[in-house]
């Protein structure tokens, strides 16, 4: 596992080939999958209006020229927009509907570039063949090019190569009256009547290349170190959550993307003060070593001044939607989590280290291999280290108040001395919110819930649920809400000795546990596997040596 420290003033984002979505393969000349998809969508409406455009020349010809003009139209011209009709609805099927590659898809978006170049180039020339009298004007071939241009998302040599064929199709049409024996332009005339074709054809690489270029600087974005983001997993007010594998190892990965912007960072030096403070927390976060602490592998900063760290991936619930979703959990299952929890926190204690924002939304409990809920502790974004020797000070704003209102102890609240108790103090919380279902204390706004934490006594958690307390762990849940911190558990090294003379814990072990995620949690009960390295990977790894 490294923790390497990158400075926050160097690039971390490396030029490397990146899919979204997929194992990292060979991409030189390919687009990200999201592009590739997007571009996908635009090329399905697009064969749609071609319908529609090609339907209504269908209407024109056949209902309203009959009856405006006194010429009739021929079968032969009725016959090329119903062809083209038929054609363009194929596409608009096979684009929307098949499952194929979205890159298959985008070389079929060429054939229907092809398709209605060829439709327009026989009407144009199938009864009257241009002659000198027409120089001056341009086929509707080049709307064609131009537009296929800006929608399919193809290589620029594709394009610039289906482009010139699509420019030669109305050249095509007048050789094909010139078969019929229908009288037509020499070659140079064809040639003049017809160079608008040729010189968008070579204007449409350029649409193309921009968006290689754009697809280019996705990969770039999203390639961070040597991972890469395969699948968002969740946005919130700080950025993002990225599922993501390493490029090498194939191991997956939790990427967490900050920017400080989005932290109300709105000059430099905020900004600055803001990736310090993540940057410690990636720092305080890998220098732990219990294994109920969630692993960090690497962190830095891309070109964008965007902060990320990696972490392990986990699979579980939260303790807050778990218990939201499913209820109080049982005083034996509680106090085997409450263990697990103080097992990650004295590590932290023992370097120095105050937690200050444990809330259920920062525990989570997952499978690990063959063991179920196994307790994985979050987010040491407001750590604090203690000892005022270190030199290190909270990375918060002067006069405010940080962490979660529901389970902020007093003395956070009174902006006193906060020490390890403080966090003894939100585990006595999140025991409450296991037993109960329901917060210690309830308001609908902070400075009701502060007022509480400060003054009113809480309501033993055995008054609030059905389910069955041990005498022993609700005393020990109310130790911890004491409002003197000097009357609580001083650390969480003591409350773990405490929990573990709990009797009630040893009801609930490893095939309880599984057998409730079978029941409830199905979906990650499954099979291991094992995700192995694309060939490409592979490749990279013994180039690398």
């Amino acid at each position: 596992m490294s923790h390497r420290k990158h400075k926050l003033i160097a690039p971390r984002v490396k030029t490397a080939p990146l899919a979204t979505g997929t194992r990292a393969t060979k991409t030189s000349g390919r687009l990200p999958d999201e592009l590739m998809s997007e571009h996908v969508q635009r090329l399905a409406v697009f064969s749609a209006v071609a319908v529609g455009l090609w339907t209504v020349a269908l209407l024109m010809d056949t209902v309203v020229t009959p009856l405006t003009l006194p010429t009739e139209v021929s079968k032969e011209r009725i016959a090329i927009e119903l062809f083209a009709i038929v054609g363009c609805s194929l596409v608009f099927l096979y684009v929307r509907y098949a499952n194929c590659a979205p890159e298959k898809k985008a070389d079929a978006g060429l054939g229907f570039m092809l398709l209605n170049a060829f439709g327009i180039a026989l009407i144009n020339t199938w009864l009257k063949a241009p002659s000198v009298t027409a120089l001056g004007y341009v086929s509707w071939n080049t709307i064609v090019i131009l537009v296929s241009s800006m929608i399919l998302a193809t290589s620029p040599r594709k394009m610039l190569a289906a482009s010139l064929v699509a420019a030669s199709m109305d050249p095509l049409g007048v050789w094909i009256a010139h078969l019929r024996g229908a009288p037509t332009l020499s070659l140079g005339g064809t040639i003049v009547l017809y160079w608008a074709n040729f010189a968008c054809a070579v204007v449409a690489i350029l649409p193309s290349q921009l968006v290689h270029h754009l697809g280019r600087r996705l990969r770039e974005a999203q390639e961070l170190g040597s991972y890469q983001l395969v699948e968002l997993l969740g946005r919130g007010g700080m950025g993002e959550v990225w599922r993501a594998e390493h490029r090498l190892l194939a191991r997956s990965a939790a990427i967490k993307l900050v920017r400080p912007e989005l932290l109300g960072a709105n000059n430099e030096a905020a900004a600055r003060l803001m990736l310090r403070r993540f940057e410690r927390e990636a720092q305080a976060t890998a220098a732990l070593s219990s294994p109920n602490t969630i692993r960090v592998f690497d962190f830095g900063v891309t070109n964008e001044g965007t902060f990320y760290y990696v972490m392990e991936l986990l699979s579980g619930r939260d303790l807050d939607s778990l218990v939201k979703e499913f209820g109080p959990v049982p005083a034996d299952r509680a106090i085997h989590l409450l263990r697990q929890v103080c097992h990650s926190l004295a590590d932290a204690h023992a370097r120095g280290l105050v937690h200050r924002d444990i809330k259920p939304a920062n525990i989570y409990v997952c499978r690990m291999g063959l063991e179920y809920d196994f307790v994985k502790v979050l987010d040491f974004g407001l750590v604090k280290f203690n000892e005022r020797s270190s030199g290190q000070t909270m990375m918060t704003a002067d006069h405010t108040t940080t962490g979660t209102p529901a389970f902020m102890a007093p003395e956070i609240i009174l902006g006193g001395e906060v020490d390890r108790r403080a966090d003894v103090y939100a585990l006595g919380c999140v025991a409450y919110y296991l037993l109960t279902g329901q917060q210690v204390f309830e308001g609908d706004t902070p400075m009701k819930l502060f007022l509480q934490h400060l003054n009113a006594v809480p309501v033993p958690p055995s008054e609030r649920t059905e389910l069955p307390i041990p005498r022993e762990f609700e005393r020990l849940v109310l130790a911890c809400l004491e409002k003197d911190p000097n009357k609580r558990p001083q650390d969480a090294e003591q409350l773990l000795r405490l929990a573990r003379q709990c009797q009630a814990g040893e009801c609930w072990d490893n095939d309880t546990a599984r057998r409730w995620w079978e029941m409830h949690l199905v979906e990650l009960t499954g099979p291991l596997t094992l995700s192995a390295p694309s060939s490409d990977v592979v490749d990279r790894a013994v180039a690398a040596f």
